[in-house]
């Protein structure tokens, strides 16, 4: 099967084996997606600040005879029902285009709660998952991996918290951190020397300035000056005033936000003096966003994410299979049992060692290139990106591999 042909699995494992990476190749995967899953995932609600739902009884995808759990919010409220329907559609989508593989997938609804995530957990273990796909929120992967740990079976979660990763529990979501060092490093090898920085006043933000200080460090540039600000524009005014007095000492100013609020605080910039066809704008995955593009101050801005081709085809296909737009999040389903399906087929009867899940190769699938740390953390290929007018601009694509990437 060529590459232009609709594929049948769409994970290519990138093994030093030769008859591993040439089999997957030649199943027809390589598809990518953007970083905006970061922004989904923060406008879910907080699983402690809904009523508690009864999960649904579980159901079976599949009739191969290697099982997997996959437990995802199905009858949780807002945005995580929707999630949770749309990734279990990208899973059942993901089993039928690899062509029967050997894989029976044991959907359990956890409801968006903790204990919902341990009773789905418990069932799926004891119907005999080898691995458990899922769950959404960080703290009922908290309580799935120790449940798993406990019988040495893998957990492959959908968390964007790295605080919850763990040898054994790996995230295949999009951690800010690798936004983070691949926007700065681009920066770096495109001869900018002097940072500065307004982050947001929230979870998202703390995460990021701690990968920022450790990315300027790393690459031994200068910070000339951080503040945070609330969303607020009373409050945003005054941290926004003292980096733009400094900002004169900066050629870059990395604002970390999404489309709701980056345009805002570019104006405000804007009116205390900054020059933003002078200074070289930097962002995360979550300038993938319209409103982003849609704003000429932005215009020429740079920011990190997976190059948004595959994504675009995954869309299509899961449009014309289930009449409706899939969610950003659905991807991540989709390549996490995509991924067990293709170890299942090439690994033999253990397919899911810690060895083979942390193959320093990696894998790549919807959303580009990745591969799973001993910690429990990702590591991912992206893109580099220019907001343009009509739409991002790829200026610097994402790696074939990781030994190309330097990472």
């Amino acid at each position: 099967m060529s590459a232009e042909m609709p594929v049948q699995a769409t994970v290519a494992v990138l093994s030093r084996r030769r008859s591993l990476a040439g089999l997957l190749a030649a199943s027809g995967a390589l598809l990518a997606g953007c970083s905006s899953t970061s922004s989904f995932l923060n406008s879910l609600p907080s699983v402690s600040s809904q009523p508690t739902p009864q999960p649904a009884p579980g159901t079976i995808i599949g009739t191969g005879q290697v099982k997997a759990g996959l437990i995802l919010p199905l009858s949780a409220a807002g945005n995580a029902g929707i999630a949770g329907q749309a990734m279990r559609n990208a899973a059942e989508m993901a089993l039928a285009e690899f062509n029967t593989p050997n894989v029976q997938l044991l959907v359990e609804d956890d409801a968006g709660t903790p204990d919902g995530s341990r009773q789905g957990a418990q069932q799926a273990l004891d119907a005999g998952a080898q691995i458990i796909l899922g769950p959404l929120f960080a703290q009922s992967v908290t309580v799935v991996g120790q449940m798993a740990r406990a019988r040495n079976i893998p957990v492959i979660a959908f968390s964007t918290d790295a605080n919850v990763a763990a040898n054994g529990v790996y995230l295949l979501s999009f951690l800010p951190e690798t936004d983070v060092e691949r926007i700065v490093s681009f920066a770096v090898s495109s001869g900018k020397r002097s940072f500065a920085a307004l982050i947001p006043d929230n979870p998202y933000g703390t995460v990021v300035e701690a990968a920022f200080k450790q990315s300027l460090a790393r690459h031994n540039r200068p910070l000339v000056a951080l503040e945070r600000y609330p969303h607020d524009q009373a409050g945003m005014a005054a941290p926004i005033r003292s980096v733009a007095q400094a900002a004169v000492r900066a050629d870059t100013l990395f604002i970390p936000d999404g489309g709701d609020a980056v345009p805002g605080v570019v104006q405000m910039l804007m009116a205390d003096g900054v020059d933003v066809r002078r200074i070289q704008l930097l962002g995360t995955g979550l300038w993938d966003d319209p409103r982003i593009s849609a704003n000429p101050t932005l215009s020429g801005g740079w920011y990190a994410a997976p190059d948004a081709a595959g994504y675009r085809s995954f869309a299509d296909r899961y449009r014309a299979r289930y009449k409706q737009d899939p969610v950003r999040t659905a991807t991540l389903a989709y390549d996490a049992v995509a991924l067990v399906a293709a170890l299942v087929k090439t690994q033999g009867p253990q397919p899911f060692t810690p060895a083979i899940l942390t193959n320093p190769s990696g894998f790549t699938g919807i959303d580009g290139l990745f591969r799973f740390r001993p910690d429990g953390t990702n590591e991912r290929g992206l893109a580099v990106l220019r907001v343009t007018p009509s739409g991002s601009q790829l200026i610097s694509p994402s790696p074939r591999s990781f030994a190309a990437s330097g990472i």
